[in-house]
């Protein structure tokens, strides 16, 4: 394999922005500086002014900004990723992961520099939750914000591509409904707030004896619930549903970690490390994890059995150093605080358990694969640039093999920028997964074949 990071050349300009494209710039500058002020808890706004401040400037240069995507022509346009100052790992690219990185750390560590922007959102978190607000119900508002509102951007960009179009809605409508109002909601009725889009182990503590008892105590039936969810989801939904797909129908549809990847980090996907080193790294680093949670649950329950007699306070040591290592550190903070320098999937590829436990199952047990046209491939290395997992697509391409690696996730973008269409996403029988391309009903895969 090749780095084909350098690969994909540059042939047009930065496009000039229009006035109401800088208008939109205008609307961010005020978003950003309205944002500041309340965190910093200036001026004399009233908590509820703070947030339609915040979230009407955000929205008004969205709505400008993204419109230049829907008056160009349909198909993918390099320039505004390549020329693009914020997303080349330049000093741009730097300050941006140094800022993002610092939310991180603020909202995990230092909660109390938030106490101000945590207030201007009590209207809305009293609406949804029927209590005041705190700092992960910001930070689920902003998360959620990011998802739709690059989401809507991602539709624009890829509007020539209907598998990009509804992945694209799918992702939006988990994170919208599943991860955000729907835990909002189930707090307003005294209710556990449960996230159904999250089992383990990505959920890492869904199973933990702790948790478990905690869910069955709670009145009502929806802790106990959550356990039987979590459970099928885990032990039964997850090998069926990726036999039969590949890990895509959770890393690139359902997953919000994935679902924030493939929109707000969608203009870094390039910024992947595309070298064998890295992809070294990523299989020891990834499969390590999943080792750490499965040791971790398991002296969990070992201790449990036990009433604490054979491990006595080490299975509790397992656990906060995970939650904290893993759970905070490495999915909050590196994972997505990285995107401006190593690309949108760090935490997918390098460090979540999910994605180890649906790549092993997608590479040995799965009737995924891309296939490829070797005769059509001109070596431009589009589909290996934008790959975000790292995938050297293009040398698999250049030879005509399929495509079955345990890392890729499904997203369809290297299809999608192929400009001979010799990369399709299929389902078919698992014994010519490594063999070239083979004849399969398009019918029976649906929206899943690209």
């Amino acid at each position: 394999m090749t780095n084909t990071s350098d690969s994909l050349q540059i042939t047009s300009p930065a496009a000039h922005f229009t006035g109401r494209e800088r208008l939109g710039l205008g609307f961010f500058g005020v978003f950003v500086l309205s944002l500041l002020v309340t965190v910093a808890g200036a001026g004399s706004l009233t908590p509820v002014a703070s947030f339609w401040l915040v979230v009407g400037s955000l929205t008004a240069g969205c709505a400008l900004y993204f419109r230049r995507y829907s008056r160009r022509p349909a198909g993918i346009q390099n320039d505004d990723t390549f020329n693009n100052p914020l997303t080349n790992r330049g000093a741009v690219g730097w300050v941006a992961g140094v800022v993002l990185t610092g939310i991180y750390v603020l909202l995990y560590w230092f909660p109390a520099t938030l106490t101000h922007i945590v207030a201007a959102f009590d209207p809305l978190s009293y609406l949804l939750r029927g209590r005041a607000s705190d700092q992960w119900f910001v930070y689920g508002f902003f998360y959620t914000v990011a998802v739709c509102y690059m989401g809507w951007r991602a539709i624009l960009r890829y509007r020539h591509n209907r598998y990009q179009i509804v992945r694209t809605i799918s992702v939006m409508f988990v994170q919208l409904g599943f991860a955000f109002l729907l835990p909002a909601i189930l707090l307003a009725l005294n209710e556990p707030e449960l996230y159904f889009s999250y089992f383990w182990p990505l959920d890492y503590d869904l199973l933990w004896p702790g948790k478990i008892n905690e869910l069955a105590q709670q009145p009502g039936g929806v802790g106990a619930f959550m356990i039987f969810w979590g459970a099928v989801m885990t032990f039964v939904a997850t090998p069926i549903l990726t036999y039969f797909f590949g890990k895509r129908w959770y890393c690139s549809w359902v997953c919000g970690c994935g679902g924030l990847a493939e929109t707000a980090g969608d203009p870094f996907r390039h910024l992947s490390d595309k070298s064998l080193t890295a992809w070294r790294y990523e299989r020891w680093i990834i499969h390590g994890v999943l080792v750490f949670v499965v040791v971790t649950t398991g002296l969990l329950w070992i201790n449990a059995a036990t009433s604490g007699a054979v491990l006595g306070a080490a299975s509790s040591a397992f656990s906060r150093s995970y939650g904290f290592l893993i759970g905070a550190v490495f999915s909050g903070v590196v994972g997505v605080g990285f995107y401006p320098l190593m690309g949108s999937r760090v935490w997918c590829r390098f460090g979540c358990p999910m994605a180890a436990v649906l790549g092993l199952l997608q590479k040995y047990f799965s009737r995924f694969r891309i296939t490829t046209n070797g005769a059509q491939c001109i070596s431009c290395g589009n589909c290996s640039t934008y790959c975000e997992m790292g995938i050297d697509v293009r040398w698999y391409a250049q030879r005509g093999q399929n495509i079955v690696r345990a890392s890729c996730v499904g997203c369809g973008v290297c299809s999608a920028v192929c400009p001979r269409g010799v990369l399709r996403l299929e389902n078919g029988p698992r014994d010519t997964r490594y063999n070239g391309p083979v004849l399969i009903d398009r019918d029976s895969v649906s929206v899943f074949t690209d």
